[in-house]
Formats: C-alpha cells, sequence, structure tokens
C-alpha cells in the first residue's frame, strides 16, 4: 500500500513538473516512483520468504 501510494506521487509530481517545466520536480517524482516500486518489491519478497518459512514449518512438523 505504501509503494502504491509513493509510486501515485511520484506520477503527480513528475505531471507537475512536465507542466511547469521544472527539472527538479519531475526528478523528484522519478525518485518517488522508484522508491515505491522498490517497497511493493520488499513487500512482494517477504510474502514469498514467509511462505518458505512457513512450508518448511509444515514440512518439519509432518515429519516429528
Amino acid at each position: 500500500m505504501a509503494g502504491e501510494m509513493d509510486e501515485a506521487k511520484g506520477r503527480m509530481k513528475e505531471a507537475a513538473g512536465k507542466l511547469t517545466d521544472d527539472e527538479d520536480t519531475q526528478r523528484e517524482g522519478k525518485v518517488d516512483r522508484a522508491a515505491g516500486t522498490a517497497k511493493e518489491k520488499m513487500g512482494d519478497l517477504k510474502d514469498k520468504a514467509s511462505g518458505v518459512v512457513d512450508n518448511i514449518r509444515d514440512k518439519a512438523k509432518d515429519h516429528l
């Protein structure tokens, strides 16, 4: 969720920068979008790692 918000904020900044011909604001928007994408990827990775740990835990319980 936070990643999506950062991406949206970044898109807004980029658009505002284009409208006002402000390259700094455009760059800030790109940075915000990249940060949002990174947060989403980290969330996905965390979910996958949690699933792997749960799977290993379940298999260990079955063998005990």
